[in-house]
């Protein structure tokens, strides 16, 4: 048998929040959930896995001491910024070490640089 559809009834707490107001509490105040996850095999542990969760805003995140985001090149064109200008630096370095060598003069065995692909 089947039931007809119906909207579920709307909650009628005695709490007038809506939403947007847990929303703003949470981003305001943070909240953590953390958990871990152990696989044993005879007493043998096999695998553990540590979940952390935050939810805040960026500004309580930020009081917090967290701001990973900013250094990390893929989320952050700053960060990009300052990769691409320390790989600049050592490039025009390695240039000008190469300008000085004299033409017939090999490159010494000791001194062989690898070769950074991007």
């Amino acid at each position: 048998m089947t039931t007809p559809n119906r909207l579920p009834e709307r909650y009628e707490g005695g709490s007038s929040a809506n939403l947007a107001d847990i929303l703003e509490r949470v981003l305001d105040k943070g909240v953590v959930i953390a958990g871990d996850i152990r696989i044993n095999l005879l007493d043998i542990e096999l695998l553990t896995i540590k979940l952390r969760l935050i939810v805040a805003s960026v500004d309580k995140a930020k009081e917090m001491g967290i701001d990973w985001w900013e250094t990390d090149p893929a989320l952050s064109s700053n960060a990009r910024r300052g990769e691409l200008s320390e790989e600049n630096d050592r490039l025009r370095r390695r240039i000008a070490e190469l300008e000085q060598r004299p033409p017939d003069r090999p490159e010494p065995e000791g001194e062989r640089h690898e070769r950074h692909e991007p």
